[in-house]
């Protein structure tokens, strides 16, 4: 009996640690994305207070709301696409 490895494209094609070379580029690309998020959400409340002269308290509300208002647009855009924007 023979076995044969599925590779996943044809043969001889490049991979990236087993996966499509075009991966490489996309884990590069999220990867600097998720860095330059985090970088300035660990800066924005220095900015805020330093540079604009925000009190803490003050500081703190626009952090919280900048931080609650990414991950709550995304659920108000698919809805909004699924609702009006999709298939009909």
């Amino acid at each position: 009996m023979s076995t044969t490895e599925a590779t996943g494209g044809p043969p001889g094609e490049k991979t990236w640690f087993g996966h499509p070379r075009p991966l490489a580029l996309l884990f590069t690309t999220e990867a600097w994305e998720r860095f330059g998020y985090y970088g300035m959400r660990a800066l924005l409340i220095l900015y805020l207070v330093q540079h604009f002269v925000f009190s803490d308290r003050v500081a703190g509300g626009l952090y919280g709301a900048f931080t609650s208002l990414v991950y709550l647009t995304p659920l108000i855009g698919g809805y909004l696409a699924d609702r009006y924007l999709g298939n009909k």
